[in-house]
């Protein structure tokens, strides 16, 4: 009787779309460690990491995407992949072709069980054309406020993957986290990266370790999402019934202020916290010089990595710690629908640049 009932329970197949990224490489870490079969999709997939095939496709040509995904029949797909554009009309526009694209390239649709999609704190702040401007929302931010009266390419992934869930099915679930701070090289949005390699380039230099946020951000509290958070909740959610069509805040559950986190990014680093100039000072312009700078760090210790641009992401950094407005989530909707996972968000920083440095990406 216990065999019969093996041989027609699904198998637990993952397809993460988005496979390279913070989210998605943590992820699919984290699927491969459970059991699960996990296919790894991307443009320019890695095809050295353990348990992960790759799948090379590019969700915005259908024809190629579906000669990719012929022979995949994922039992869950996550979707953590975006494209930056020029204007947010443009971000909705690909961004939502992007997740039509997927479910209308499976081969069979009807056979999936859960759908997840990434999104984030822009669904509650605005797009980066509009960022945290106009009124300022109320915070903690709780799922059930109504979208903002703005273009916002969250929304229109939302609505294309609702949409297709109708369609073929299968339960979905959306999950909006903080600032990812998590290991992924290459990656557009990197805060944890990018400040290893300012503070590396400020012990190097000499140069003081200067918080490049607002003062909103220096004083007041915030909270961060660990991409192993993140993908604990992806999991949970994928295969619990609390977590179906719903979507969800991820963070880790703790709250921080920078002016008492700063100091100890630094002293990671053997150096000192600067003074709060009491002003922003954009991190992008900071590093704008920096690409020979660290070629030449890089040469000295022999780093895996000599091009800046790989591991720092200067302007995005620059959004997050520049908002004029507090940001705190709410995580009470989860946490009452069973996932009551924690992670302690000072940890997330370390274990990061204690990861880089054995891979020989920081020194």
């Amino acid at each position: 009787m216990t065999s019969s009932v093996a041989a027609v329970a699904p198998a637990r197949t993952a397809l993460v779309v988005g496979a390279t990224g913070i989210v998605g490489q943590n992820l699919a870490a984290r699927l491969v460690a459970e059991g699960w079969t996990v296919h790894g999709l991307a443009r320019r997939p890695r095809h050295d990491v353990a348990g992960v095939l790759p799948v090379a496709a590019d969700l915005l040509d259908p024809s190629s995407l579906a000669e990719a995904l012929k022979d995949l029949r994922p039992s869950h797909v996550f979707f953590c992949s975006w494209m930056r554009q020029a204007t947010e009309e443009e971000n909705c526009r690909v961004n939502a072709a992007m997740v039509r694209n997927l479910f209308a390239a499976l081969p069979e649709p009807g056979l999936l069980v859960h759908a997840a999609l990434t999104t984030g704190m822009k669904h509650y702040l605005g797009p980066f054309e509009a960022y945290a401007s106009g009124e300022p929302p109320v915070t903690p931010f709780r799922e059930e406020v109504p979208r903002l009266d703005l273009r916002n390419f969250y929304y229109d992934q939302e609505d294309a993957l609702y949409e297709a869930a109708e369609r073929h099915g299968f339960s979905w679930s959306v999950h909006r986290p903080h600032t990812v701070i998590g290991y992924a090289v290459g990656n557009a949005m990197n805060m944890g990266s990018t400040l290893a390699v300012y503070a590396t380039i400020c012990r190097e230099t000499g140069q003081p370790f200067v918080f490049p946020g607002s003062p909103v951000q220096w004083d007041g509290l915030t909270d961060l999402t660990d991409a192993r958070q993140l993908a604990r909740q992806l999991l949970w959610a994928s295969t619990s019934a609390a977590g179906r069509n719903e979507a969800f805040n991820i963070v880790n559950g703790d709250l921080v202020r920078w002016k008492w986190l700063w100091p100890r990014l630094a002293a990671w680093f053997g150096i000192e916290a600067a003074p709060y100039p009491g002003h922003a000072t954009s991190l992008e312009e900071t590093l704008s010089g920096d690409a020979e700078l660290w070629e030449q760090i890089a040469a000295k210790y022999g780093l895996t990595e000599s091009r800046i641009g790989r591991l720092a992401s200067a302007w995005h950094t620059d959004a997050d710690l520049g908002r004029p407005v507090e940001c705190v989530t709410d995580m009470s909707k989860s946490r009452l629908a069973g996932f009551v996972d924690y992670q302690y968000t000072p940890d997330s920083f370390t274990d990061l640049f204690t990861r880089l440095r054995a891979e020989r990406l920081i020194p």
